[in-house]
């Protein structure tokens, strides 16, 4: 099945572009994806799962809902899915 994957910030960086339509299995999950994604981009290795979990501070959101609040990296994929994946972002200070 085929899902689309979206990329922001230093993430669109390692991978090179903001939207990649990907090709998966048809039992395939969230930690599936960000775990292949980690295996293929260097600029993303080490940078999405921690432990078999999303990393604290990302936001991965599985057709505008945070995966946290479904099943995590066991969230189950359909095609047509969209992935986007946020890398942290840092605040700035005020002056």
């Amino acid at each position: 099945m085929e899902i689309d994957l979206r990329f922001f910030a230093t993430f669109r960086d390692a991978v090179g572009e903001k939207e990649r339509t990907r090709t998966v299995a048809d039992d395939a999950t969230v930690g599936d994806v960000l775990a292949s994604l980690e295996a293929e981009y260097d600029g993303l290795e080490g940078q999405l799962l921690e432990d078999g979990a999303v990393r604290e501070q990302l936001n991965v959101l599985k057709n505008g809902r945070n995966v946290v609040h479904m099943d995590g990296t066991e969230t189950p994929l359909e095609g047509g899915d969209v992935l986007s994946v946020f890398p942290p972002v840092a605040g700035g200070s005020k002056s």
